[in-house]
C-alpha cells in the first residue's frame, strides 16, 4: 500500500515511498518461462500447467473504475498485446467497475470471486492506500488476492487547462499557498488515495500545509479530466499517462512531471518538479492480480504469460505509446513489494492524520 510529526514523515516517506513506486503461454497452457520466482511452489506448479487445459474460455480483465483513466489503459494495454503477440489465444475482455477509487469492485470480487481463474484485474498503490486509510476504507487489501505480476511505472503529474493562466508549477503553488480555499485540485481518487497524494506533496514540499490542500475526488481520471476541462477545477493531480492524449490534443498544460528526469513523448518539453525547484518525485506502479483461491495451474500458466509479456515486443510498443516505464516483478517478488510497500504507506497517512 504513528504519531509522528508531519514534517519529518514526509520527509523520510516522500523520499522512501514515492520514489520506490507509491508510488497495473501460448494456446491451450503455456509453459511458464524460468526466473519468475517462488522457487519449488512454482517448479510444481509449473509441472501441473504443462498438462492443464487452462485456460479454456474467454478471459476477463477488470479496470475497476471508469473509462479513461490509468488503470483502464492498463487493462487495454495488457489485453491488446497478449492477443497481438498470440500468448493468450482465448478472447480476452476488458471491464471497468468503477466505485470507490477500486474499493468497490474490490469487495464483490473477494466476496463472490474468489475462486474465478477467469477473472483478473488491474491495480496500483490504492490497494494499499484504500485499505490503510481511516475515512472510507476498504476491509479487503492486497492479501485478499493473488500478486501475479508488476508490469510498469508511471509517474504523477500536475496539470490545468489549455487556457488557464498557470504556465508553469511555481506560479500555481504561490497562489494556492496565498490562500487554499480559492484553488480547486481535482484528482481521480478518493481523499487520502494516490491522485491526492499526487496533488499535495508538490505543495507540502513548497511548504503548503497538505490539509488545507482543496482536493475533490472524482470515480477515475477520466472523469476528473472532465471536471478539468469544464471549469470545476484549476488544477489536476494524477498519473501521467491519462494527460497524454490530451496533452496532444492541445486541451491542457502539464505544469510538472513528478519523475527523476524528463519523460519522453508529448512530455518531451515538460520539466519536473526538480528542475522547478520543488523537490519531489512519485512513482506509481502498476501491477495484475488474480482471485485469492487461484488454482497453482491458472497462477502458473499467468506467471508465465505475464513473463512472455513483458518481454515482447507488443509489449513495448505500448510501453512506448503510453509513456510508461517497464518495472516487471513477478508474483514472489511482487509480493514481497507489497508487504513492503504497506508499512511505508501508513506512515504517509498517519502524516496527513489520515490513518486508521
Amino acid at each position: 500500500m504513528f504519531q509522528v510529526h508531519l514534517a519529518k514523515v514526509m520527509k523520510v516517506s516522500a523520499s522512501l515511498v514515492l520514489t520506490a513506486s507509491l508510488i497495473a503461454c501460448g494456446s491451450g497452457g503455456a509453459k511458464p518461462a524460468a526466473g519468475t520466482g517462488g522457487g519449488a511452489a512454482a517448479d510444481k506448479g509449473n509441472a501441473g500447467a504443462a498438462s492443464s487445459k487452462y485456460p479454456e474460455k474467454a478471459i476477463t480483465v477488470v479496470a475497476p473504475s471508469g473509462a479513461g483513466g490509468g488503470w483502464d489503459m492498463t487493462a487495454r494495454a495488457i489485453s491488446k498485446a497478449l492477443g497481438e503477440a498470440k500468448i493468450v489465444d482465448k478472447a480476452i475482455t476488458v471491464e471497468n467497475k468503477p466505485g470507490g477509487g477500486g474499493s468497490v469492485f474490490l469487495a464483490e470480487y473477494v466476496t463472490k470471486d474468489a475462486k474465478d481463474n477467469y477473472k483478473l484485474f488491474v491495480s496500483s498503490p490504492p490497494i494499499l492506500i484504500n485499505n490503510l486509510k481511516k475515512e472510507g476504507n476498504s476491509p479487503y487489501g492486497y492479501k485478499d488476492t493473488t500478486p501475479l505480476a508488476q508490469l510498469t511505472k508511471d509517474y504523477g503529474a500536475i496539470a490545468v487547462p489549455a487556457n488557464s493562466k498557470y504556465s508553469d508549477l511555481k506560479s500555481l503553488l504561490n497562489d494556492l499557498k496565498a490562500d487554499p480555499s480559492k484553488i480547486t485540485i481535482a484528482g481521480g481518487s478518493a481523499p487520502g488515495s494516490m491522485d491526492h497524494l499526487v496533488a499535495i506533496l508538490p505543495a507540502f514540499k513548497f511548504g503548503i500545509d497538505p490539509k488545507k490542500v482543496k482536493y475533490v475526488s472524482y470515480d477515475g481520471g477520466g472523469e476528473a479530466l472532465t471536471a478539468l476541462l469544464g471549469g470545476n477545477a484549476a488544477a489536476i493531480g494524477t498519473d501521467a499517462s491519462s494527460l497524454d492524449q490530451y496533452l496532444k490534443a492541445g486541451k491542457i498544460k502539464v505544469l510538472a512531471v513528478a519523475a527523476p528526469q524528463r519523460l519522453g513523448g508529448n512530455f518531451k518539453d515538460v520539466p519536473t518538479m526538480k528542475e522547478q525547484g520543488v523537490d519531489a518525485e512519485f512513482a506509481i506502479w502498476r501491477g495484475i492480480f488474480g482471485p485469492k483461491e487461484m488454482s497453482a495451474d491458472a497462477k502458473a500458466y499467468w506467471e508465465g504469460a505475464l513473463k512472455k509479456l513483458s518481454d515482447s515486443e507488443q509489449w513495448k510498443k505500448e510501453l512506448q505509446a503510453n509513456n510508461w516505464e517497464s518495472d516487471y516483478k513477478a508474483s514472489a517478488d511482487f509480493k514481497k513489494f507489497l508487504d513492503q510497500q504497506e508499512g511505508l504507506v501508513k506512515d504517509m497517512l498517519t502524516a496527513l492524520g489520515m490513518q486508521k
